[in-house]
């Protein structure tokens, strides 16, 4: 396991737009140490001049507290605010960062970590980590100069004293060590099982008509239950790592004072030091006792915020973003080649596709028909480049997909699915994703999805909002403006995934006149379970195990007799 101060350097960069912040920081931790010691001087001079020689004027001790604590208090005002502003911006750099991984990231990474822990990690963990952060480093650094200045003014006024309390540091170091390990392991413990609590919500959050029409609550409840009482049981655990730092440091600390009044006793009657210079000794070793302990309980703070705040290196260290080359023609022609493609999603999974060529030809409207997992959804994610092929190339335009710059090569695809995503942002921004926002373009889209009179009915038009996935708007509503985001996009290529399954049939009518208007001179690959809405295609392609078993015309397809006959004639009857 890397050491403190590695994991800490890992973070420095986050922290150089904010050196001001750090420098305040510093300044006032200084300020506030230099004041500790003032404390004891101050009792050994109100005893010694005060009520011994009554040398000292009677102000002198009153304005002396009162400026002592001032000066305190606004250093250590200053050092807080000014680590907490640098934390805070660190912050926002470090989310900021993971917020674009995530957006670049390679697509792999989405099945291999679930939302919700995604939004755990950059939401939650970063902002507890932060937090805990700005508190631990805070009182490190303020209690590590307040613990320096007191031991400074404790050899000057006995040294040998000084040296034996000094002694009992290395084993107060040695606890905090073995109990930190310990506490770093259950920590992370601690939000894996955070992570698996929170997908159990995530899950029935998502499924919840599912749920409820099978009568799944008990088992989902008890499933929650079981994590829960898992989460429980190590946060307990973590609790009584932290808290045992505290005890064991004061028991070493009352170890320490005894013997030093002992000691101090036994000088005092021997050499006949003054009253002042042993209650001034007491009271800045008692003084101690409140740093060591902070600074033993900031082991516990430190290492949960390091854990939280790696959780979010992790992401970016384990997801790369997406590489591509440098090609970029500005907009393709269309021409697609799929040569010997096979994809495997698991060793122990038969192949999604196993050897599959096809060509489709620029200005070509290709279907893809076939049953259920022939392999149809997984080559339309191969196009831009969703999911990797294990074997074979796929080229564009003549040119391998790996070659293309990743925004250009997505920016000549225009896909609507049945699985529509909107979200909640106006209806002219859900139209206009990603591009320049044209009003008036986006009110043609609009009417060749059929869409235009709804939206102009709302009571904001095109700046009314759509909710959360569309949740104000129909089915049908929501798919029509995923064909107005594509009529927006205007990409050469066309992606239809079922694209007018949600459609009443006048819709249907009016909206496949549109895109029969917008394919022409593009390509476009169109999936459809309804065969009677690709009879028109130039090229139908039957898929089956993840092969081309046969392709044509439609009526070419229906002479031979063969798959797509058989799915025609079932539909057909049906």
């Amino acid at each position: 396991m890397p050491s403190l101060l590695q994991r800490l350097s890992r973070l420095l960069p986050y922290f150089r737009q904010a050196r001001l912040g750090l420098a305040l920081a510093l300044i006032g931790s200084l300020i506030g140490a230099a004041t500790e010691p003032m404390v004891g001087q101050l009792l050994k001079t109100l005893l010694d001049s005060g009520f011994q020689d009554r040398t000292l004027p009677m102000w002198a001790v009153p304005v002396a507290i009162v400026g002592l604590f001032t000066v305190r208090g606004v250093a250590g005002f200053v050092a807080q605010l000014g680590l907490s502003w640098s934390a805070q911006r660190a912050l926002q750099q470090l989310r900021q960062q993971l917020f674009d991984r995530v957006l670049t990231a390679e697509p792999a990474m989405f099945g291999l970590r679930s939302t919700s822990q995604l939004t755990n990690t950059l939401v939650y963990e970063a902002q507890t980590g932060a937090t805990l952060l700005v508190s631990a480093l805070l009182t490190t650094v303020r209690d590590s100069f307040a613990l320096v200045a007191l031991l400074g003014y404790l050899f000057w006024l006995n040294w040998k004293l000084t040296l034996f309390v000094a002694v009992l540091f290395p084993a107060v170091a040695w606890v905090m060590r073995v109990v930190g390990k310990r506490l770093h392991r259950l920590t992370r413990e601690g939000q894996t099982a955070v992570d698996e609590l929170a997908y159990v919500v995530e899950e029935n959050a998502l499924a919840w008509r599912i749920v409820r029409m099978h009568g799944a609550q008990p088992a989902q409840a008890g499933r929650f239950e079981r994590h829960a009482v898992q989460l429980r049981r190590v946060l307990l655990k973590i609790a009584a790592a932290g808290g045992a730092i505290t005890p064991l440091t004061q028991v070493f600390a009352a170890l320490a004072l005894s013997a030093v009044v002992t000691l101090a006793l036994w000088q005092s009657q021997a050499s006949g030091s003054s009253v002042g210079s042993f209650v001034a000794f007491v009271t800045t070793m008692l003084m101690l006792v409140a740093p060591i302990k902070h600074l033993s309980d900031v082991s516990a703070q430190l290492t949960r915020g390091l854990v939280a705040i790696e959780r979010g290196l992790e992401l970016m260290d384990q997801s790369p973003p997406e590489r591509g080359g440098t090609h970029d023609p500005g907009r393709a022609a269309g021409d697609i080649s799929l040569q010997g493609i096979g994809l495997r999603y698991r060793d122990d999974q038969s192949p999604a596709l196993d050897g599959l060529d096809l060509a489709i030809h620029r200005g070509e409207t290709v279907a893809l028909v076939g049953p259920s997992g022939a392999g149809k959804t997984t080559l339309i994610n191969l196009l831009p480049r969703f999911v990797e092929p294990t074997a074979g190339r796929i080229l564009l335009d003549g040119v391998p997909l790996p070659d293309w710059q990743v925004d250009a090569l997505r920016r000549q695809f225009a896909l609507v699915s049945q699985d529509v995503v909107l979200f909640n942002d106006s209806v002219l921004h859900n139209i206009a994703l990603g591009q320049d926002v044209d009003r008036a373009k986006a009110r043609a889209a609009l009417k060749g999805a059929n869409l235009l009179d709804f939206v102009d009915g709302l009571p904001q038009g095109l700046d009314s909002l759509v909710g959360h996935n569309g949740s104000q708007l129909s089915g049908g509503q929501r798919q029509r403006l995923a064909i107005a985001r594509a009529l927006y996009k205007d990409a050469p290529i066309l992606i239809l995934d079922e694209a007018t399954s949600a459609l009443d049939s006048e819709s249907e009518r009016a909206v496949q006149e549109a895109l029969d208007q917008l394919m022409r001179g593009r390509t476009t690959i169109v999936i459809a379970h309804r065969l009677s809405t690709i009879e028109h295609a130039d090229r139908i392609v039957v898929l089956d195990a993840g092969r081309v078993v046969e392709q044509g015309p439609h009526a070419e397809l229906l002479a031979r007799g063969g798959i797509y006959a058989r799915l025609h004639a079932l539909q057909f009857r049906s």
